[in-house]
């Protein structure tokens, strides 16, 4: 779940990225950016301490 936010939040970066630099025209700014990156990577970094811990769980049980 968490896996597949980061990478749904992570195209919406990259579309603006790209519509940036081929059309001309991004839907977000500086900041929105910012913020939308922060949000891919801190899910991405949930999702693989969540998928760490099920496998400890699955080793030690």
């Amino acid at each position: 779940m968490f896996l597949t936010a980061s990478v749904i939040v992570f195209v919406i970066y990259f579309a603006n990225v790209a519509m940036g630099a081929f059309a001309g025209g991004a839907f977000l700014g500086d900041v929105g950016e910012m913020l939308v990156l922060f949000a891919a990577s801190i899910l991405f970094v949930v999702a693989i301490l969540k998928k760490e811990a099920d496998r400890n769980v699955e080793r030690d049980g």
